[in-house]
Formats: C-alpha cells, structure tokens, sequence
C-alpha cells in the first residue's frame, strides 16, 4: 500500500526514528563511498512550483546515488501550467514514474495530487508544512547528541509553515517547543489545536508567544527562518518593522544555555533575522542542516519507494 509523507505528523514516533537510523546508516555509506542502489531502475518526478536550492538539488543527487533517477518537472513546462487539472496530471504521472516531490504554495494542492495518485506523493514544501527540513533538522540534533529528553527549542520569527511542522515534530518526540512571533504572524490557529490534540508524548509543551527572550531562556536550540517567504515579497518592509526585536544576535542569545546550537532552514537574510556572528559562529550547525537534508531525503526516497 502507498504512503504519503505531507506533514511530520504523516509519520509516528517509531517511523520517525526508524528514518533517523537509516539516514545515519546512509550517511555513513556515503562517506565511505560505498555504492548501495537499492532504486536501480526506479523515477522520481519533481514538480516544483517555487524556486529551490537545496530541495531540487538534494533529492536529484539522493536519487542518483540510489541508483534511481530524477526528472525535474516545473509547473510551468507541464500541462498542468495550462488549466490540466491536479487529478489528471497525477493519474498519469503514476504510470510514468515511482514516486512525486511537490514543492507549490497551496498545502491542498499536494494533499489533492497524493489523492489521485497511486505512488508516494512527499511534500517538499508547501505555504503550511516544510516535512523533510524538519526531520532533517532533528536527525542533525541526533548528530550533535541531543536527546528528546527534557530538550527545550525555541523557534522564533514567522509562524510559518516551519513552525508547523516543527509543532508537529515536538508533539511526536515529545519536545518542549517554545515559539515567539509578532503580534499577527502566529502559527495558524487550526493546525495549532490539531497539533495539540495530536500531542502523543505527556512531556510535549508547545508554547507560542510573544517574547523571544522568554522563548530563548534556557533554550537547548534556538531556531529561525526569514521574516520574509516567497510569495510575500510585497510584505517585506511591512515585515521589517514587525520584526524588530526577533533578530537571533548576541543580545538574544545570551538568553539561551551556553552550549546552544544554533539553527536556520536556509536561504538565510543575513543582518535581518540572523547575524553573520551568529549563522556563522561556533554554536551554529545550519550547513551540517543542510547537509542532512541528502541523508535524511534518501532514507525517506528507500522506505516509501522501494
């Protein structure tokens, strides 16, 4: 039977950490330059909508090196750019291909094309969940010898779509997750309760407020986005002046515990929401977060494609 992987909430704590150990085990073999082609023979479409760096790159290259290959399919150069509908697009994509990574705005659009679809549909991003950057962000904390126990992260900025699945991802593990945004850019309230109500571990807190520095006290990882996303181009000096104050910089971070780690999805905004002392200091581990997006994609690509 097919499985989708739309939201970080798609998966339980055990899928979770069973992911986890096959990234590692990936990741390993890739440094060691060992082949393991377990998709020989087997394609991935990529439909993107929105510009990519890290998303398109890491899953063509991971797909590759399974042995499988990767067919980058913009919306613009597909049918569906002129009025073909998801349904139809997704019902012959899957006699053409294994598996589909949809990168749009729009979260339903996904969840419609993994409707009409009978192969693996992951969400690479969309405006209400970014899945794969945050299992990729908690593998990393594994890395760095975090434990899910008594683990406070602090999330502060926009209350977007990385803050959503970060909620989702504390409510499986059971992290205590504090997130301070500015009046008007909370997280969305309906996926909030259904978080909440989704909350499978006792020693879950999510929090969200107002106060970055209340969210950064005692913080074991203290995590940030842009201020301003794709798509809102026209909010970015109405952006600016809200989040003044949000800014992860040495002031705010000494909130923090001294060993902090310090954590960005990337693209970053250098001097807006993260200082170049800051996203390239000795706390930060944002370029072994990206990095970790190859691994942990490719445990992702093994066990819903193979």
């Amino acid at each position: 039977m097919k499985r989708d992987l739309l939201r970080v909430a798609d998966l339980s704590r055990k899928e979770m950490e069973e992911l986890f150990d096959l990234a590692r085990q990936l990741k390993a073999r890739q440094k060691r330059r060992e082949a393991y082609t377990p998709l020989l023979g087997k394609s991935l479409g990529l439909i993107f909508e929105k510009s990519s760096t890290r998303t398109r790159v890491s899953f063509e290259v991971g797909m590759y090196q399974l042995g499988g290959q990767s067919l980058f399919l913009s919306s613009k150069d597909l049918q569906i750019g002129r009025g073909e509908s998801i349904a139809d697009t997704a019902r012959v994509l899957s006699r053409y291909v294994d598996g589909l990574v949809i990168r749009t705005f729009g979260h339903e659009i996904g969840e419609e094309m993994a409707r009409h679809a009978n192969i693996p549909v992951i969400n690479g991003l969309s405006d209400s969940h970014h899945p794969c950057q945050v299992l990729a962000d908690l593998f990393t904390l594994l890395e760095k010898g975090r434990s899910w126990d008594g683990l406070k992260v602090a999330y502060v900025g926009d209350g977007n779509n990385m803050a959503h699945s970060w909620m989702e991802g504390a409510a499986r593990l059971g992290i205590h997750l504090a997130v301070a945004c500015p009046e008007g850019y909370e997280p969305d309230r309906e996926i909030s309760e259904k978080v909440r109500r989704e909350v499978s571990r006792p020693e879950a807190r999510i929090e969200i407020g107002h106060d970055p520095k209340e969210a950064v006290k005692g913080a074991d990882v203290v995590y940030t986005d842009v201020w301003t996303s794709m798509g809102q181009e026209q909010e970015r000096e109405e952006r600016l002046r809200a989040f003044q104050g949000f800014q992860l910089n040495r002031s705010l971070l000494s909130q923090a515990k001294p060993e902090v780690l310090i954590m960005h999805c990337l693209p970053a905004h250098r001097g807006e929401e993260i200082t170049d002392e800051i996203i390239d200091g000795p706390r930060s581990v944002v370029w072994d977060q990206a990095e970790n997006r190859l691994h942990l994609q490719k445990a992702i690509l093994v066990k819903f494609l193979s």
